[in-house]
């Protein structure tokens, strides 16, 4: 059985629907890439799934629940722990703050330091920075060291490689791929196929607010052209 199932899920922004009838799984251990140009629907049809925008119809269903009404918090508390694009940290709090924020999850904030500066080091060397003034790739870092923190059973990422230099996408995907090995579901959405395909276990191309296709990582990339998805 499938961790996140969603089944004839439509959006709307007002009277515009904007996703059209998606169905999509993704299960436990898997690396589920969800590909397509810019306008197509991906982070819409993300913040449906993390309970930050409303469903019009359809059904969410997660770890055997249904989820189509649950709340974003709630969704969290479950298993479903979301990065949107543009890391969603606090850039005027430290490195600290930013980590103790997360305590909300019944974590402790020692404990909460002690996951996060294990999996990244160089956030312990810059635990009293403010967050706004590290590198694109430490901001990242910490956005992903907030997510670990929950211990979520589904991880979403949304354009993890935007704005960075490729040696430093290449470092967070090699982190990503190590937490799917370690049973945790990743649906990540990207616009460069390259920097995701090699990790991926399943993908999908989303246009037009509709799945155009599900494959393997090798089928989906013969689809992909340089015009459409572009390179990095």
């Amino acid at each position: 059985m499938a961790l996140l199932e969603l089944r004839d899920v439509r959006a709307a922004y007002g009277t515009i629907e904007v996703i059209h009838g998606v169905d999509l799984e993704v299960g436990a251990g898997e690396v589920v890439a969800l590909l397509g140009s810019n306008g197509g629907g991906k982070s819409t049809l993300m913040n449906v799934i993390s309970g930050l925008h409303a469903p019009t119809t359809g059904t969410i269903t997660f770890d055997g629940a249904d989820v189509t009404a649950t709340s974003a918090s709630a969704r969290v508390k479950q298993g479903i722990c979301a990065i949107p694009e543009g890391r969603g940290i606090f850039p005027n709090l430290t490195v600290r703050e930013n980590l103790r924020l997360t305590t909300y999850a019944g974590v402790s904030a020692a404990q909460v330091e002690a996951i996060a500066y294990d999996r990244f080091p160089r956030l312990a060397e810059r635990k009293n920075q403010l967050a706004g003034t590290m590198s694109g790739g430490e901001q990242q870092m910490l956005a992903l060291a907030r997510a670990f923190v929950v211990n979520p059973k589904l991880l979403i990422l949304d354009e993890l490689s935007m704005g960075l230099a490729p040696l430093i996408v290449e470092d967070l995907y090699s982190r990503v791929a190590a937490l799917a090995a370690e049973g945790l579901a990743l649906l990540v959405v990207e616009q460069f196929a390259r920097t995701i395909l090699p990790l991926a276990t399943r993908a999908a191309i989303m246009a037009h607010g509709v799945i155009t296709s599900v494959g393997t990582p090798q089928d989906i990339e013969a689809q992909l052209s340089a015009s459409y998805l572009g390179s990095n």
